[in-house]
């Protein structure tokens, strides 16, 4: 994932308290007999200091990523979460104060060997080093929170993708390991109470990720924050169709009503091809005029051909190479 690379970021505290010990370290080294030693121990200490900050400083920078390259949906959840125009204003100030401790060290140690007080000017740098780095102290703590949040946005591809919708116990996590290759992830969502399960399957040589969003996609538009919504649009910067999952049985505590009603809420919010299939058809059901396929997530009934049609659906939405239907998938 794209900040999973990110360490932590030390406060200007943190940075001070490790350049100047490794300075006076640096110092002790040195051999001070004479005014020419004790110049040649305070520039070490003064390079040392300043190279340590500029390079941990620059290192923060650069773990980040460049905002106008990352795929468009991770940038929105990004300026949803934290402010691209936030992160983008601290990262500037940390560069600039990257920058400017290096020149500062620069500056000393030229100046350092042309003085007869060499303790005097040491002092002097050092000082600037610190009040430098202690200017951007809101900006390391706003950066080390973001770091955090981010850190929890799972891994979503730029691939084809099939995003499953619909109220809790209809089925949908059981839809989404019968059609998987392999155990679908767990992964947490700043967003969510609960972590969302993503999945992957092959067909005609194409890798699709499919992905069950409790939290967001799972109750009624009304009783979502504006944060939620949000998040509901970023979903729809994926190649993605939208499969609406009903309990035809009604034994997942929503009546068929209320199911209808969030279906046609998704609809209108999403600008995605959604198809709706009534789930649980083994146990019993009614006949729904806008279901498209009757299927049983425990017993593989119907899936074949809902998958069929989400396929097609990507096909014509988003691309124009012929896909064709194999027998790939796991349990056709």
């Amino acid at each position: 994932m794209i900040y999973e690379k990110i360490n932590t970021i030390p406060t200007s505290e943190e940075l001070l308290d490790k350049a100047f010990r490794r300075a006076s370290r640096a110092k002790s080294g040195k051999v001070t007999r004479n005014k020419k030693d004790v110049t040649k121990a305070y520039e070490s200490m003064i390079m040392t200091s300043s190279n340590i900050i500029s390079d941990n400083l620059a290192n923060v920078i650069r773990r980040f990523p460049n905002f106008d390259e990352i795929p468009t949906f991770y940038y929105e959840l990004t300026d949803i979460l934290v402010g691209v125009d936030k992160l983008r204003e601290s990262l500037g100030s940390v560069d600039w104060a990257s920058n400017k401790i290096h020149d500062i060290s620069r500056y000393y140690i030229g100046k350092i060997r042309a003085e007869s007080n060499p303790e005097y000017i040491k002092k002097e740098a050092l000082g600037r080093i610190a009040s430098i780095t202690r200017s951007i102290e809101d900006e390391l703590i706003f950066l080390n929170n973001s770091r955090n949040i981010l850190r929890k946005l799972p891994d979503i591809y730029d691939e084809p993708t099939i995003i499953v919708a619909g109220y809790p116990n209809v089925g949908k996590s059981s839809f989404v390991a019968y059609v998987t290759e392999a155990k679908p992830e767990i992964a947490s969502y700043p967003f969510t109470t609960k972590g969302i399960t993503i999945g992957h399957l092959f067909n005609g040589g194409i890798r699709y990720q499919i992905i069950d969003t409790p939290g967001l996609l799972d109750r009624p538009m009304s009783e979502r924050n504006s944060i939620e919504l949000q998040a509901i649009t970023a979903l729809q910067n994926l190649d993605a169709v939208v499969l609406y999952m009903i309990d035809a049985s009604e034994t997942c505590g929503y009546s068929i009503e209320e199911q209808e009603k969030l279906f046609y809420e998704i609809k209108e919010q999403f600008d995605l091809p959604i198809v709706a299939v009534a789930n649980k058809t083994d146990i019993g059901h009614k006949e729904l005029s806008f279901v498209s396929y009757n299927i049983s997530s425990k017993e593989g009934l119907g899936i074949r051909d809902t998958l069929n049609e989400l396929f097609m659906l990507i096909e014509n939405t988003f691309y124009t190479e012929d896909v064709s239907i194999n027998d790939e998938l796991r349990h056709s």
